[in-house]
């Protein structure tokens, strides 16, 4: 048997999330289907991040085991030519059989796109979010430097996440404006369901001016979901890179293709 791993970028708009799902709608199911035309037998694959429903993806990684033996441009153009236009695999390489792609993911990288026009957008309003006030950058650069470190983030997870431990270590935040959008970056060693989400959607509270700077870190000390903003829609959400160990020289696993800010 040999692990091949891939690079995948899709458009979430078009699916209910990434997991599997009985009726054959989730990005797992697209993708498992194609590779098993290709192997000539039933594939499973391990991705990186579990994308909900909406959310899209620059940069998944994923790995599965196939026994059969097959160039790599079949795991990559051949798969690609049976998978919907909204997905698309962007790099193939085989990988050592320790290699896993969620337990050996060391970061996971997130981006939202968020538009703070008056009015709504429509050309592009499955891929970017939208709030009708004008945001106040430095605000929430500022709100945003009590949540860098290892913290319990109960205060932004969703009551159905299934992790463990609510405890996660937050690494980078960079927000940006780029014209009429903003962009939020995030980075940490693993998120929990929601918590980017949750956390932009707290962060707008405080760039809209309904809520001070200081009160993104009260929630965080609280720990109380219900006392945080609402989860912000998952229309500008972005899984936009995942970084594993140097010896497994992978291809570029972080991209970056929205305004040319580079993913941190």
């Amino acid at each position: 048997m040999a692990r091949i791993a891939l690079g995948i970028e899709y458009d979430g708009s078009q699916f209910c999330g990434w997991q599997t799902q009985p009726d054959g709608c989730a990005v797992q199911d697209a993708v498992e289907r194609a590779l098993a035309e290709i192997a000539g037998h039933g594939v499973a694959t391990i991705c990186a991040g579990r994308t909900d429903a909406g959310v899209h993806a620059l940069a998944q990684t994923v790995h599965f085991d196939t026994g059969a033996t097959r160039p790599l441009s079949a795991w990559s153009r051949g798969v690609n030519a049976l998978l919907p236009d909204a997905i698309a695999v962007t790099w193939a390489q085989p990988v050592s059989d320790d290699f896993h792609a969620r337990y050996g993911a060391l970061e996971r990288c997130y981006r939202y796109l968020l538009t703070d026009q008056h009015v709504r957008p429509a050309l592009n309003r499955n891929h970017i979010g939208w709030i009708h006030q004008t945001l106040d950058i430095e605000r929430m650069q500022a709100a945003a430097k009590s949540l860098i470190g290892i913290h319990d983030f109960s205060a932004f997870r969703s009551s159905e996440c299934q992790a463990s431990s609510p405890v996660r270590e937050l690494r980078r935040i960079r927000i940006e404006r780029c014209g009429d959008c903003v962009v939020f970056d995030l980075a940490a060693n693993a998120f929990l369901h929601h918590m980017v989400r949750n956390i932009v959607g707290s962060l707008v509270y405080v760039g809209s001016g309904r809520q001070p700077p200081q009160w993104v870190q009260q929630i965080l000390e609280g720990r109380n979901r219900t006392r945080a903003a609402p989860t912000i829609s998952a229309a500008g959400l972005y899984l936009s890179g995942v970084t594993y160990e140097a010896g497994f020289n992978l291809p570029q696993t972080r991209r970056s293709i929205w305004f040319n800010v580079p993913v941190q």
